[in-house]
């Protein structure tokens, strides 16, 4: 099967309760009872997904829009359902000049794992991905770790204008919408990210 492109893969799961967020659909199935939640999880606990169990919550992440869709069908088949909810993913940036030089660091100080794209991850899936900005040239006076927050394409405006409204500043929107530039009073940056203007 050809691989998707973000729109397709956007497109794909919008009308069955998932986001696409930094590469994957992610999703939310309500519950009662923790034991509610280990049932929807044995109904789905095939394939590629990942499964984050919590007492009101199993939240979904899979880069496989067709098992999203099976996963929906057999939730809805049980009585449930999958929701669009608060999905974001975290990540860590660090500028550097030379990557090959500090990323094991990176690597050896989280205890972290190689992924394919160059960043770092955590094996147990809790903590934020690293990556790591090439800079040709030291920029005296700017952080040289932000953060990198991806949400869903749709909820990026309100996240930036809340941040704004909290007393940021927008320190570049010439990469909208794949991500926009903020900053905190003293400098401090973080970048709004989606899928959009990325394929």
């Amino acid at each position: 099967m050809a691989k998707l492109t973000r729109q397709e893969m956007s497109d794909a799961v919008s009308g069955l309760g998932w986001r696409f967020v930094l590469g994957q659909v992610r999703a939310t199935v309500p519950v009662h009872t923790l034991a509610q939640g280990a049932e929807v999880a044995t109904w789905i606990a095939s394939g590629d997904v990942t499964i984050d169990l919590r007492a009101t919550e199993v939240l979904l992440a899979t880069r496989d829009v067709e098992l999203a869709a099976q996963i929906t069908k057999t939730l809805r088949e049980h009585g449930f359902d999958t929701v669009p909810g608060p999905v974001q993913a975290l990540e860590l940036a660090i500028d550097a000049i030379d990557i090959d030089a500090i990323r094991p660091f990176w690597k050896a100080a989280l205890a972290y794992n190689d992924d394919d794209d160059g960043a770092l991850s955590d094996p147990s899936g809790q903590g934020p991905a690293v990556w790591f900005q090439q800079m040709e040239v030291p920029r005296p006076q700017r952080n040289r770790i932000h953060f990198d927050i991806s949400v869903p394409h749709d909820v990026a405006r309100a996240r930036i204008d809340a941040a704004l409204a909290a007393g940021g500043t927008l320190v570049s929107d010439k990469a909208a919408p794949a991500f926009w530039v903020l900053s905190d009073v003293e400098g401090n940056e973080i970048c709004v990210c989606t899928w959009q203007g990325r394929d």
